[in-house]
């Protein structure tokens, strides 16, 4: 996927339902299946990350993945025109950071 990523997968008995994919303070990719949102797998994959790193960086682009990462600790860093993504919406940068 990302050459420079850590890659982890959260399956069950018979398919994959979701993947993160990081690397040292950023998150590159979070994707769960559809039909497997809201049972606590994307919630999984990103303690992942969590454990990993103390500053944690990402950027969203739908309502529903930034209602996850504020529901999550993430804080709203920046919003942008999303010019630099090839969908050109509008996005925002997250960042999580481990309080000790």
């Amino acid at each position: 996927m990302f050459p420079t990523c850590q890659l982890w997968g959260a399956f069950d008995a018979t398919e994959m339902l979701g993947v993160i994919a990081f690397r040292d303070g950023w998150i590159d990719q979070l994707y769960v299946l559809p039909s497997a949102q809201r049972r606590g797998v994307g919630s999984k994959l990103l303690q992942v990350a969590q454990r990993e790193f103390a500053l944690i960086g990402h950027s969203s682009a739908t309502i529903l993945a930034r209602c996850f990462y504020e529901a999550r600790g993430f804080i709203l860093v920046k919003e942008t025109a999303g010019v630099r993504y090839e969908e050109k919406e509008p996005d925002a940068l997250y960042r999580w950071a481990r309080h000790e």
